[in-house]
C-alpha cells in the first residue's frame, strides 16, 4: 500500500541529531526543537533506538507526550536492542559510521534481527517513547554500511525474523506500515524482490540527493513505483553538507564533494534561491517519493525547511544543473515556475 495517505505532509523531521549525532546537544535545545516543529506544523517524526542508544527516544517522547497521539504520524526502528548494561560509546564497532553517537547515552547496543528482539525493540521503544503504538516500522541499518561483506547474513536473518513480524503486526492493526531504512539501495532492491513478505514504504537516506541519486534513479525508484512501495528520503541535505555543514555521508566531507557542493552553490546564487531549497525539491520531486524528513538541532532550521520547501524556483536553474552534469540527465525536477 502506499503510505502517502497516512503521512501528514511533504515535510517531515529526522530525529538523529537529537541523539547527541556529532556533538552533545542539551536536553532544553533539544525539546526547544521539537517543539518548534510542532507549532510550526510538522506532523511526522521519525526516531530509532541507535540514536543515541535510546536518547533520541526518549527526547522526542518527552515532547510529543503532551500532544493528542491522535495528532502525529510517528516511526521508530528495529534492528538494535538497548540494554541497561553500561559501555563506552565511543569504542562501538558502528561500520563506516564510527564515532557517530559518542555522544549519546553509554548503553550498549546489540545488533539483533530477530522475531523475538524486534518485538522486545517495540516494547522499549514505546516505553522511551511514552506511548502505546507506532505508526511505522522501520527495519534499520541492514546494509553494507555497518555489515561489511556480512550485509546478506545481517539482511537474512531480518527477512525470516523482523520482517514477518512487522508483517503480522501490519495485518493485525497493531502498526500501519513496516519497511526498512537504510543507507544503501542494494537491500531494498532485494526486498522488492520478494515474494513474501511485502513492505509498504523505505526510508532511505542519502542515496536520493542532490549530490547522489545516480543507482537509486536507475532501478529502485522505478521498481518501488511499479509496487507502490513509497520511499521517505532521509538525508536529503546528505549529512549536512548541503545545508552549510562539513560532513558528507556522517563523516568529513573529501574534496571532491566540497567542490560538487560549491559548484551547486554558484548555480544557487546565480538564480537566487536557496541550496535547501533546491536540495529538498529534487528530493521530492520523483513520483516514488512521499516525503523528506530532514533533521534539525536548532529551532530556527525548521523555519528554514519549512522555507526552503516553498521556494519558487526558476526552471533555467534545472537546466543549468543538467547542462553542468551536476544532476542526472533523467533525474524528475519540480514543475518550476
Amino acid at each position: 500500500m502506499s503510505i502517502k495517505p497516512l503521512l501528514p505532509g511533504a515535510l517531515g523531521f529526522g530525529t538523529a541529531p537529537l541523539g547527541n549525532m556529532f556533538r552533545a546537544i542539551p536536553d532544553e535545545e533539544a525539546a526547544a526543537t521539537v517543539e518548534a516543529a510542532w507549532d510550526q506544523g510538522i506532523r511526522y517524526f521519525d526516531t530509532a533506538p541507535f540514536y543515541g542508544a535510546g536518547l533520541s527516544e526518549i527526547r522526542l517522547g518527552d515532547v510529543l507526550a503532551q500532544h493528542s497521539r491522535d495528532e502525529f504520524v510517528l516511526s521508530t526502528k528495529v534492528g538494535r536492542v538497548i540494554l541497561d548494561e553500561i559501555e563506552d560509546p565511543a569504542a562501538r564497532d558502528l561500520g563506516e559510521k564510527g564515532g557517530l553517537f559518542e555522544h549519546g547515552r553509554p548503553n550498549k547496543m546489540v545488533n539483533d534481527y530477530t522475531a523475538d528482539a524486534t518485538l522486545r525493540s517495540i516494547e522499549d521503544s514505546l516505553k522511551r517513547l511514552r506511548t502505546d503504538r507506532l505508526d511505522i516500522v522501520w527495519v534499520h541499518d541492514v546494509a553494507q554500511d555497518f555489515y561489511g561483506d556480512e550485509w546478506l547474513a545481517a539482511y537474512e536473518t531480518a527477512r525470516t525474523g523482523a520482517f514477518r513480524v512487522l508483517q503480522k503486526l501490519r495485518e493485525e492493526g497493531v502498526i500501519k506500515a513496516w519497511g526498512l531504512g537504510v543507507n544503501r539501495v542494494e537491500p531494498l532492491e532485494l526486498t522488492l524482490d520478494l515474494d513474501e513478505p511485502k513492505p509498504d514504504a523505505f526510508l532511505l537516506a542519502g542515496r536520493y540527493t542532490l549530490l547522489d541519486h545516480d543507482r537509486a534513479l536507475q532501478r529502485l525508484l522505478p521498481a518501488a513505483a511499479a509496487q507502490d512501495v513509497d520511499i521517505v528520503v532521509g538525508g536529503p541535505y546528505s549529512s549536512g553538507i548541503l545545508a552549510g555543514g562539513t560532513h558528507f555521508e556522517y563523516q568529513q566531507a573529501p574534496a571532491h564533494i566540497i567542490d560538487k557542493v560549491e559548484r551547486i552553490k554558484a548555480l544557487t546564487q546565480r538564480h537566487g534561491v536557496g541550496i535547501k531549497s533546491a536540495a529538498l525539491q529534487f528530493s521530492l520531486a520523483h513520483p516514488a517519493t512521499a516525503a523528506v524528513i530532514p533533521g534539525a538541532t536548532r529551532p530556527s532550521r525548521i523555519a528554514e525547511d519549512l522555507a526552503a520547501l516553498g521556494e519558487p524556483i526558476p526552471a533555467a536553474f534545472w537546466t543549468d544543473l543538467r547542462a553542468e552534469r551536476l544532476i542526472a540527465q533523467d533525474a524528475p525536477v519540480p514543475t518550476a515556475v
